[in-house]
């Protein structure tokens, strides 16, 4: 949009603007409220085969969350998000999927319970946090990192309590944290407990074992914390 574009906009185009992003923070805490269970979030590539390696990680992984009692909350595409949303299924838990309407991309996958689809990016990755209690990051491309580093920044901040962020492919991840270690540790960027907010891992066991244990150890929020999962 150019600028004389922007001040051509009336204060009700404006107001318009306001009330469909409201509308769609509504309509997503409404979907929040109907998973009755603890809840994962499982991101990762939509450009993975069901042949892939993280596929098959990612479809095992939500599988065992779902044995845990937990329902799995994904981007509710292709590739990692599918997988996700399909274990979950399978392992009889409930598969939450909240999708982003793209020019390029696709619909809600077969394997969602509670599934919605969102205009805004900023609005859907509310929902995303609001929901969950850990993050499980498979490989990925942009949109991965973009939720995993606003988790990270999230947490750090204390605008959300703690929850753990958990990157599952020690190889895929390896070059990141070694920059993370090298660059942004060393240079004071971040300090070391910033690091400890990740954890690594291979096993599809241990990621389940890492979310549901801090879960079953934080127990309800206290009144001086922050809101979990709750937005900037």
């Amino acid at each position: 949009m150019d600028d004389r574009r922007v001040l051509e906009r009336t204060h009700e185009d404006l107001a318009n603007d306001v009330a469909v992003i409201a509308s769609e923070f509504l309509s997503g805490f409404q979907k929040v409220l109907q998973i009755n269970r603890p809840a994962v979030s499982i991101f990762g590539s939509a450009r993975v085969s069901e042949a892939a390696e993280p596929y098959r990680d990612a479809r095992q992984t939500a599988g065992l969350f779902a044995q845990a009692g937990f329902a799995v909350v994904t981007g509710g595409g292709p590739g990692v998000m599918e997988a996700a949303n399909r274990g979950c299924k399978e392992g009889g838990g409930l598969s939450v999927g909240f999708n982003i309407a793209l020019p390029h991309e696709q619909g809600l996958n077969p394997y969602v319970d509670i599934g919605m689809t969102f205009k805004h990016f900023y609005a859907r990755k509310t929902m995303f946090v609001k929901a969950a209690e850990g993050f499980v990051i498979f490989p990925g491309g942009f949109g991965t990192l973009d939720e995993l580093y606003e988790a990270l920044t999230l947490i750090q901040t204390g605008k959300v309590r703690n929850f753990p962020v958990v990157l599952f492919d020690s190889d895929y991840w390896g070059e990141m944290l070694d920059w993370i270690n090298g660059e942004l540790l060393a240079d004071g960027m971040i300090s070391p407990e910033d690091v400890e907010l990740l954890h690594v891992t291979d096993d599809p066991g241990e990621a389940v074992r890492i979310v549901v244990e801090s879960y079953d150890s934080r127990g309800p929020a206290s009144p001086a914390e922050p809101e979990k999962a709750d937005a900037q």
